[in-house]
């Protein structure tokens, strides 16, 4: 299965295009606002508004064979240790072996963002790269899965 965090996710299409071409389920989760596909492999769950009412429905079923597709850093490292593999939207793996280093470079720059609050910028703007980028990695991560 591949569970999205749909809550401002840049390769929804993408996802349903290589999810279907390879037959599996998919649930997009977020708090509302996302157009339901009609694809019958495409189940469009809405939660609660909340916060991190989606990361947690995410987190309590993704587990191993499944693959999650988030930015969110604290939702990576809980799904990774619940044996699924993770990938961010710019088809970045997030892996048990990098995890660790994410979420302290993540929580390095929010206390570098609090200690300084003129400190402008953000990430790097989401290119054709990126999308082709994350095309490549979840073909390889669906494939890896399957062959199980």
């Amino acid at each position: 299965m591949i569970y999205v965090d749909a809550d401002a996710c840049p390769v929804k299409a993408e996802v349903e295009r290589v999810g279907t071409r390879h037959k599996v389920q998919m649930f997009v989760v977020s708090n509302g606002g996302i157009r339901p596909s009609l694809n019958p492999l495409v189940e469009t769950v809405v939660v609660p508004d909340g916060p991190d009412v989606a990361d947690m429905w995410i987190a309590d079923r993704a587990g191993p064979g499944d693959i999650v597709i988030t930015g969110d850093i604290p939702l990576a490292a809980r799904c990774i240790e619940g044996g699924a593999q993770v990938l961010k939207h710019n088809g970045e793996p997030l892996t048990q072996a990098n995890i660790g280093n994410v979420l302290a470079t993540r929580d390095l720059m929010a206390d570098m963002r609090a200690a300084d609050p003129f400190r402008q910028g953000g990430g790097k703007p989401f290119g054709k790269a990126d999308r082709s980028h994350f095309l490549d990695a979840l073909e390889h991560a669906l494939r890896a899965s399957q062959r199980g």
